[in-house]
C-alpha cells in the first residue's frame, strides 16, 4: 500500500511540473542563454518588437540583453511574469521588488515583478527586498549587463 501511495504522489508531482511548463508561451528555451523558460516561469519575459517579432527570455536580465543585441530595433512592449500567478504583465506597470532572500534568475540582487501591490508587500514581509520603480530596475540590469561584458567569465 505504501508503494502505491508513493507512486500516486510521484505521478501527481510529475504531472504538476509538466502542466506548469506547458502553460508557458514559446519559445521553450531562453533566446539569450538557453535556460528552460517553463522552469523559470516566475521570472520569464517576452520582448515584442514594433515589426511584430518577439523574443522569449528566462528573466529581466536576458530581456535587457536581448534588447541591447537587437538595438536599434524599436521595442513595442516588454511583458514579464507576475511572480504570484506567472501570467505575463506589462513590465512598466508592474510593482518591482529588488533584493530579498529569494535568489534571482540571471540577476543579483533578485528582481521580481508583481501585478498587484498587495502581493509585492506580502513577498516583502516574507522575503525582504525593496519596492523599486521600473526605470531603476532596468538601469540596474543594464549596469549588470555592462559589468558582465567588461568582465567575462573564464571557462
Amino acid at each position: 500500500m505504501l508503494k502505491f501511495l508513493i507512486l500516486v504522489i510521484s505521478c501527481i508531482l510529475v504531472a504538476g511540473v509538466v502542466s506548469a511548463t506547458d502553460g508557458v508561451e514559446a519559445p521553450k528555451k531562453c533566446v539569450n542563454c538557453g535556460m528552460d523558460r517553463g522552469v523559470f516561469a516566475r521570472s520569464r519575459a517576452v520582448v515584442r518588437y514594433a515589426d511584430g517579432s518577439a523574443a522569449g527570455t528566462c528573466s529581466i536580465h536576458c530581456a535587457v540583453e536581448e534588447m541591447k543585441k537587437s538595438a536599434p530595433k524599436p521595442v513595442a512592449e516588454l511583458k514579464v511574469a507576475d511572480y504570484s500567478s506567472t501570467e505575463l504583465i506589462d513590465a512598466k506597470s508592474a510593482v518591482w521588488v529588488v533584493g530579498g532572500k529569494k535568489k534571482g534568475v540571471m540577476t543579483s540582487p533578485a528582481k521580481w515583478a508583481f501585478a498587484r501591490e498587495a502581493e509585492a508587500q506580502k513577498f516583502l514581509q516574507e522575503n525582504g527586498g525593496k519596492i523599486t520603480p521600473y526605470q531603476q530596475v532596468v538601469q540596474a540590469v543594464q549596469q549588470e549587463v555592462e559589468e558582465m561584458a567588461q568582465h567575462p567569465k573564464m571557462d
